[in-house]
């Protein structure tokens, strides 16, 4: 076996046995607390509600164990076993140029992929979400949104990977810069674009028509020295009843999104919180923070791209016949993940913190209360487990774990 081989298998067996491992602790600890709510919500959330999330976690977690398996049945299927590299050998067969053969390449190798995840996809919107009373999806919504995600991938995906490819092929030993100065300058662009005209392509955005909100939150966007393109509401419900709130877009692009689902569930106190806690983000840069962070990630991926595609072993130990320059960004694109599995909780720890701050921000502007109740509604109406096992939540979770957050919005550590 080659060297690099096992060490890819060595890396793949670790990260999904953990995967395993951190599933069933998470299965185990939801289910042992199901029956009794924590002190901190008894009065707020009741015990049918707290069943009812905790079987959705039980669920999706399930869910999960059972697409880690076949994501990694998959990734050996078309690395080790041969899959790539006889899609490869079939369009090479076709005589074209190595940026074009890379193309139909990565084209094809997408849409597979995309009818590899449509089963799981089906199963968790129509069965999953269905059976705990949130999914709103239309089957003719459902395709429709697929096709349009399918046209607007070709649509900026093939123009940048042609533009990619060609540099990969002609610029020389320091490719991996001048495709790192694209990618970046592509990735902002998408962002800034997004919210004018990407999202309106699969939801309706109305502005707020609230007048005494819509004064409440120019009086906060004021206070807070923040300016932006609007403030909107989106059909989410026309998909899902899951609720929230984010900020989207670049430079005078940016603009505040509210799910109707989430304008029905709040009062205007809470709404304004949530708004404040969002804000938070933003005045203490923790959105350009994730975004530079992003790109430092992505120039050192590249570099190493840069080493590993001129070395023989890298494709032969991925299971790769021919070297090219398609086959090594696919082969990093596959195998990458695997490799960087145990940086999650670092991940995970740098965004949690930035949850505390934003709500410590929240409520030096607003009435901290308001944000406290605003949190368990969402967590009630959103079915999330106010009891995760608390290390498959340091390894995961975004977010704190509910009383952990709710502890400190209402007892905040002295300035």
């Amino acid at each position: 076996m080659h060297r690099f081989t096992a060490i890819f298998l060595f890396f793949l067996a670790t990260s999904l046995i953990t995967q395993l491992w951190l599933a069933r602790r998470q299965l185990r600890h939801v289910r042992a607390h199901r029956d009794a709510v924590p002190d901190a919500f008894a009065d707020r959330v009741s015990h049918a509600d707290h069943r009812r999330a905790a079987d959705y976690t039980a669920a999706k977690t399930q869910f999960g164990m059972i697409e880690a398996g076949y994501l990694t049945a998959w990734l050996l299927l078309w690395t080790l076993g041969g899959g790539l590299d006889l899609l490869d050998t079939f369009w090479r067969q076709q005589g074209w140029p190595e940026t074009y053969t890379g193309l139909v390449v990565v084209a094809s190798l997408f849409v597979i992929v995309v009818l590899y995840e449509l089963p799981f996809r089906l199963y968790q919107t129509f069965r999953l979400e269905n059976k705990f009373g949130f999914n709103r999806t239309m089957p003719a919504t459902f395709v429709g949104d697929l096709l349009k995600q399918l046209v607007v991938a070709a649509v900026l995906g093939l123009p940048i990977l042609f533009v990619i490819l060609q540099i990969m092929q002609t610029a020389g030993p320091l490719w991996w810069v001048w495709v790192w100065v694209v990618w970046t300058l592509f990735t902002l662009f998408i962002m800034w674009v997004y919210p004018a005209v990407i999202a309106p392509l699969f939801n309706r955005f109305a502005p707020l028509e609230k007048e005494d909100l819509r004064r409440r939150i120019q009086d906060l966007l004021q206070r807070s020295g923040f300016q932006l393109a609007g403030i909107f509401v989106m059909d989410a419900s026309r998909r899902s009843s899951h609720g929230n709130a984010y900020f989207t877009g670049l430079g005078k692009n940016k603009r505040i999104v509210f799910f109707d689902t989430l304008m029905k569930s709040l009062t205007d106190d809470e709404i304004e919180a949530v708004l404040a806690h969002e804000l938070g983000h933003f005045r203490l840069r923790h959105v350009m923070k994730r975004i530079a962070l992003l790109l430092v990630a992505t120039f050192a991926g590249l570099g190493i791209l840069g080493i590993v595609s001129a070395t023989d072993w890298f494709y032969h130990g991925l299971g790769l016949t021919h070297a090219s320059t398609y086959g090594a960004l696919l082969l990093f694109m596959m195998a990458g993940p695997v490799f960087v599995f145990f940086v999650q909780p670092l991940v995970s720890l740098a965004s949690r913190k930035h949850e505390f701050e934003a709500d410590a921000y929240a409520a030096r502007h607003v009435d901290a209360r308001a944000l406290i109740t605003a949190l368990v509604k969402l967590y009630r109406d959103n079915a999330s487990t106010l009891t995760p096992d608390p290390l498959h939540s340091i390894f995961y979770d975004s977010h704190p774990p509910a009383p952990v957050r709710i502890a400190r919005l209402a007892n905040p550590a002295p300035a």
